[in-house]
């Protein structure tokens, strides 16, 4: 079989965990100052990604956040489902029209504020007053910080209700980013299963993955009434041509029942609590348990032979998710994780950090990268010889989206529409090489 041209100018270049350094450009654009110093090659990162992702032994997991949910617009052209920052101005402006906790919402968000955390997400207030249930006295006199128990649970349960609400949205058409993934799992045969973990709560991967008649376990057994089995999640014992979807923050179809039993359905039921978002603080053990075992997963994968990991869409900002992902990355030499970050570096402050101390944990952000552990600005040698090469990298780049010199290469697959567009690439790629091979 002949090797295509991605596979050609990828070779020798997977062990090389520092890219060479490339000089300075000599004509800048004007007013723009160069970065001093060395720099990162992007296509290099792109050759290296790919070859990463090419079919193989290696263990495959993608890490689909938040901000992933963006690449998809409705029909009025705005994202389909708003990130975090849009979820929780529509869940306050809901709960401001609603006269009896308008006022207890609005202490809630004044409490988080007070705590050093000046623009209150709606993950944070739910930790907030779930914290507050767990050491709540059921006695109309027991009230916490103000907060009686039956007051907590009522503002618990219009979060979470509104959540649902809004992210309760079908993908528009069947070439979403989501299809594309799940095509690419469909079509590149692996001897061990491709994993995905979000921390989306919508169905956007599920309605992907069954379009895409994409086989897949998320922990979970049955069809009228799912029920969370714990011992098939542990075993593992499916073929691998079967995905795995690990939902780290729950999901708008897993509810607690009044037996505290956890079912995953679209049905709801009267007095049954949507699970969504773990907080990671003291809360009800019963509630916890669905999400230490989505999380487990993801320390079991880090931790397994050679694998890597890919991100998109997330920030880093969860410092839970961060500490499973650096435990993996030192306990497993093999493993790697490549995070692909939509803006500049400076944006996701704790990922560089992590970065910078795990040398198999490469961030490739818009205006530059931290490879090997080194920090560095991509340079600006432009490169088209490879087809590959335009979807990853380019120059001209919104400066909403980055301050990187207008001369710089700038990195794309932060964007999980242009990441789709690689993966979409690679199968195209895969389809040649089939050709030639056949015709030989």
């Amino acid at each position: 079989m002949k090797k295509n041209k991605v596979d050609a100018d990828a070779s020798n270049t997977i062990s090389a965990s520092v890219a060479q350094p490339t000089t300075v450009a000599a004509t800048l654009a004007p007013n723009q100052p160069a970065p001093s110093g060395p720099l990162h090659c992007p296509y290099r990162r792109t050759t290296d990604l790919l070859q990463r992702l090419a079919p193989n032994k290696m263990r495959v997991g993608f890490f689909i956040g938040a901000g992933c949910s963006l690449s998809v617009q409705g029909a009025d052209g705005k994202p389909l489902i708003p990130d975090i920052t849009g979820l929780t101005e529509q869940v306050k402006a809901y709960l401001d029209k609603d006269i009896i906790l308008k006022e207890v919402a609005q202490t809630a968000w004044n409490r988080v504020a007070a705590r050093s955390i000046s623009t209150p997400t709606v993950e944070d207030v739910l930790s907030h007053i779930r914290t507050l249930k767990s050491i709540c006295g059921k006695g109309e006199g027991d009230k916490i910080d103000g907060f009686s128990e039956d007051i907590l649970d009522k503002l618990d349960l219009a979060i979470c209700e509104k959540v649902r609400n809004i992210v309760s949205k079908p993908l528009p058409s069947s070439d979403t980013p989501y299809h594309v993934l799940a095509s690419w799992i469909q079509a590149i045969p692996r001897d061990r299963p491709v994993e995905i973990f979000t921390t989306n709560y919508d169905l956007s991967m599920e309605q992907a993955l069954e379009e895409q008649l994409v086989p897949y376990f998320d922990g979970f057994v049955g069809s009228d009434s799912a029920f969370l089995d714990l011992d098939s999640m542990a075993e593992d014992d499916l073929p691998p041509r079967w995905a795995r979807l690990w939902k780290i923050h729950g999901s708008i179809n897993w509810w607690m029942t009044a037996k505290k039993k956890i079912r995953r359905s679209r049905d709801k039921v009267e007095g049954e609590q949507l699970l969504i978002y773990p907080s990671h603080l003291k809360y009800d053990q019963s509630r916890q348990m669905p999400y230490y075992a989505m999380l487990d997963r993801l320390r079991v994968f880090l931790r397994t032979d050679q694998c890597v990991l890919l991100t998109c869409g997330y920030s880093f900002g969860d410092e839970h998710i961060n500490a499973i992902i650096a435990q993996g990355l030192s306990g497993n030499p093999n493993a790697a994780c490549l995070g692909m970050i939509f803006n500049d570096r400076n944006n996701v402050p704790k990922g560089v950090k992590l970065a910078k101390r795990h040398a198999n944990l490469t961030l490739l952000a818009a205006d530059g990268g931290v490879v090997g552990t080194i920090d560095r600005a991509w340079d600006s040698k432009v490169k088209d010889e490879n087809p590959a090469y335009p979807i990853a990298v380019a120059t001209d780049l919104p400066s909403s989206r980055t301050a990187a010199p207008a001369d710089r290469c700038k990195w794309l697959l932060g964007d999980f529409a242009a990441l789709g567009r690689l993966l979409a690439h690679q199968l195209s790629s895969r389809d040649v090489e089939q050709e030639v091979s056949d015709a030989s």
